[in-house]
């Protein structure tokens, strides 16, 4: 089956964050793709580091850290969004998603698929963002659970009396069931044990010491915002679907806006997936490492389909 065949007429292109980085990834794509390869190369002479061989060999845990495996996500995203592309021109056709998403970190790998940024501007704002979140994170260590099986507007009463005026809150509204929670580490503890005896069916303790997505983010957007005021944003190609309302983003301004506070808000990825659904999506490619994505949307809607890089020819697993 041609490409054409496999992503039909309405498909959008989604971008995983954080958490699905491992060890291996992108390496069969630069064995089999000199557009994905230039990609890879490019970052191990920017970095300082040889981002390649951290991603290729490990060490596993020095490439979870947050500095290492933001860049590496989106380093390896923006390689299998480059090898597809390749893959479409052999063929004869031009790529034309009908909007795109990313998932938190995804999302600025979603504003260069889009033309609102090129891959060297992304790659040394996603090392920053990393840098930034890394220090907030040292400066007032916090936390993240995910909660599963419990609903949201149940969750949220939760957090607000496990919070007792610290920073807790909803981070990532990931799909209906699984929602994950940010914030101090003693009202999170609270909340661990609040949700437990209200009956939530699993509660994970994620092995990070940084709350993403809530408000001892805080200095890390500072020092971003900073960043963001000299670099110009350019009109989408497509709309980008927003991380914190699920809604388009149509001009330089609206994205401006949305990065302003992202690593502050939460993601509502349940919102964004409804948002291109009703839009006509019926087909989205997960562009990136891992599956994460996948199984999320089947959880948010069973109708639509997800393709990996798997399904379009791109790796073996």
């Amino acid at each position: 089956m041609s490409l054409s065949e496999t992503l039909g007429t309405s498909y959008a292109f989604v971008f995983p964050g954080q958490g699905s980085q491992y060890v291996g990834m992108a390496k069969e794509l630069v064995e089999s793709s000199d557009a994905a390869r230039e990609v890879i190369e490019y970052a191990d002479g920017n970095l300082g580091i040889s981002l390649s061989d951290m991603m290729f060999n490990g060490p596993e845990d020095q490439l979870a850290e947050t500095y290492n495996s933001q860049p590496a996500i989106f380093t390896a995203s923006i390689a299998a969004l480059r090898a597809l592309e390749e893959q479409a021109k052999d063929e004869g056709i031009t790529l034309a998603p009908t909007m795109v998403a990313g998932h938190s970190l995804g999302e600025f790998t979603a504003l260069v698929a889009a033309g609102v940024i090129d891959f060297p501007t992304g790659l040394r704002l996603v090392r920053a963002r990393g840098e930034a979140m890394m220090h907030a994170g040292n400066e007032r260590p916090g936390a993240m659970a995910a909660v599963l099986g419990m609903d949201d507007d149940k969750l949220a009463a939760l957090v607000d009396e496990a919070a007792q005026g610290d920073v807790l809150t909803l981070a990532n509204l990931n799909c209906p069931g699984q929602t994950v929670i940010s914030g101090a580490v003693e009202p999170m503890e609270r909340f661990m044990e609040m949700a437990k005896d209200a009956g939530a069916r699993r509660i994970a303790r994620l092995p990070i010491s940084i709350a993403s997505h809530s408000a001892l983010m805080d200095p890390a957007a500072a020092t971003l915002n900073e960043l963001f005021d000299d670099v110009t944003f350019h009109h989408p190609d497509m709309p980008i679907i927003s991380n914190a309302t699920g809604q388009p983003l149509h001009t330089p301004e609206e994205i401006r806006e949305e990065l302003r506070h992202h690593v502050v808000r939460g993601v509502n990825w349940t919102a964004s997936v409804q948002t291109m659904i009703g839009a006509g999506i019926t087909t989205f490619v997960e562009i990136g490492p891992g599956s994460v994505l996948a199984g999320l949307n089947r959880r948010i809607d069973k109708t639509v389909r997800t393709l990996s890089l798997k399904d379009l020819g791109l790796t073996a697993a």
